[in-house]
């Protein structure tokens, strides 16, 4: 049996078939273009689909079912997303439409919850009763896994970390990915002066120029660790995870962003608690696509 996983990002619309494992066996990616309007983003979803399966060597009536993993707020039961402040998103029942332009069954998961599966099923959290997968990108997500099974927790990167702080794209000010999202961290790096050669900033710039010795940027980076931490320490003492495991661009630093972030949340989290591992993620993008077709699977 094969299912589709599709991994709506802001940047690129992902897909990939996968079988009853969670082996990959073909995929697509197309750009998203998120300034469009939904309906010209859905036909693209759609060619994505229809790529990864002939990638794949198999045709659409040999797919059982779809998953989909979308930003924003869903609604689960209908398959729609409620809303989605980076694609501009509202009331899009994409679901029904998936639906009906390929004579499949499709489900919706919020991408980070499906990242979190993918994670548990195939990659850093194999085997672990319980997980959560942050994932630092163009926002911060959160996903959580109980007994290989997705909890459904909304949006944890809104949570806030600094009362009165930064303006969040949600209409908040202060939340965790504010701060903590490669954009805030892109953000972070520029308001500190500390470009590339060509003036451009990306995810690595401020940890390049802290490993040549810029004390400066080495400052950015503590206080990014220290934020990070924030929002980690809350999710541990209220949910209590075995593994925390980190993904996104921001996450590709490993231990030389690991380390000191494990030293400051073991430091502040609820002292009884026991300490969960802090990874990083294995699968990268493929998580999503995994998970989203094992939540269909489900």
């Amino acid at each position: 049996m094969y299912y589709i996983g599709l991994d709506i990002g802001g940047t690129n619309l992902k897909s990939g078939v996968v079988d009853e494992w969670g082996n990959i066996l073909g995929e697509a990616s197309v750009p998203t273009g998120a300034e469009r309007p939904q309906r010209e983003v859905f036909q693209d979803i759609l060619l994505s689909a229809e790529r990864a399966v002939y990638n794949a060597g198999v045709s659409m009536k040999d797919i059982e079912a779809i998953g989909m993993g979308s930003p924003g707020k869903i609604d689960y039961e209908t398959g729609t997303v409620i809303y989605n402040n980076n694609l501009g998103w509202k009331n899009f029942h994409i679901a029904d439409l998936i639906n009906d332009a390929l004579h499949v069954p499709a489900v919706l998961e919020n991408d980070a919850d499906a990242a979190a599966l993918g994670e548990v099923v195939a990659g850093s959290a194999r085997g672990a009763k319980s997980a959560i997968i942050v994932t630092l990108g163009t926002g911060v997500g959160v996903g959580i896994v109980f007994n290989d099974k997705i909890y459904r927790s909304s949006e944890f990167g809104h949570m806030v970390i600094r009362s009165g702080g930064r303006e969040c794209t949600c209409g908040r000010k202060g939340c965790w990915e504010a701060y903590c999202s490669a954009t805030g961290l892109i953000r972070s790096t520029r308001e500190a002066g500390i470009t590339e050669a060509d003036g451009t900033v990306n995810g690595k710039t401020v940890f390049d120029a802290a490993d040549k010795g810029n004390a400066t940027a080495q400052r950015v980076i503590d206080e990014y660790t220290s934020d990070l931490s924030c929002g980690i320490v809350n999710l541990i003492n209220g949910l209590q995870p075995e593994v925390i495991s980190l993904g996104g661009g921001i996450a590709k630093q490993g231990e030389r962003l690991l380390e000191p972030l494990r030293e400051k949340v073991y430091a502040e989290m609820y002292k009884g608690l026991t300490p969960p591992r802090i990874v990083s993620c294995t699968l990268g993008y493929k998580a999503g696509l995994i998970g989203a077709a094992m939540a269909a699977k489900q």
